[in-house]
C-alpha cells in the first residue's frame, strides 16, 4: 500500500490476482486487511460508456473503490486547506487490463470518474452509511479545480 497519486491519505491496495486457465480468482477485502479501517455499507454502481460522476466528496466518510469491469478514469482533488497536497489534482485508470488496484479516498477528497469502457461496475466500501448530510457536491467543470473531463487519458 502506497501513496503513489500525490494525495496525503490516499492509499491504492495492489490486489492478488490468481490466474488459471478457466479465468481468475482475486482477493478485494479481507478481514485481516489494514487497508481497510471500518465498515458502513457496501455498494455496487453500473455506469455506462461516457458517462461522467463528478466532483463529490464527503465531511467523515472513507470510499475503498474497486472496478470489476470496464475501464474508468479516476480523478481526485484535495479540499482539505491543512493538508500538504491541498489543492492537488490527480488521475489514474481502473478497471479492465489496468493495474490490479484498490483505492483509498479519504474524507475532504473530492473524487470523480468518466467511464472510458463500458458498461463499468464500481464496487465500492464506505466506512459510514449513506447521510446525505456528510456529502458535498462540486461542478464537474469547477474552475478552481480546472480539471478536464474530455480530455482523453494520457499516453504512457
Amino acid at each position: 500500500m502506497s501513496d503513489k497519486s500525490g494525495i496525503e491519505g490516499v492509499e491504492f491496495k495492489v490486489l492478488k490476482t490468481h490466474h488459471d486457465e478457466r479465468g481468475f480468482f482475486r482477493e478485494i477485502v479481507r478481514i485481516d486487511d489494514q487497508f481497510y479501517s471500518e465498515f458502513g455499507q457496501w455498494s455496487h454502481c453500473v455506469m455506462y460508456q461516457g458517462v461522467i460522476k463528478a466532483w463529490h466528496f464527503h465531511r467523515n466518510q472513507t470510499d475503498w473503490w474497486y472496478v470489476g469491469n470496464g475501464v474508468i478514469r479516476v480523478a481526485l482533488h484535495d479540499l482539505r486547506e491543512k493538508s500538504s497536497s491541498y489543492r492537488v489534482t490527480t488521475d489514474f485508470l481502473m478497471g479492465d487490463n489496468q493495474k490490479e488496484i484498490a483505492v483509498s479516498i479519504p474524507p475532504g477528497v473530492a473524487h470523480g470518474c468518466k467511464v472510458l469502457q463500458g458498461p463499468a461496475s464500481l464496487y465500492y466500501l464506505t466506512s459510514h452509511i449513506y447521510n446525505p448530510d456528510d456529502e458535498g457536491r462540486l461542478a464537474h467543470d469547477d474552475p478552481e479545480i480546472g480539471y478536464d473531463w474530455l480530455r482523453p487519458p494520457s499516453i504512457s
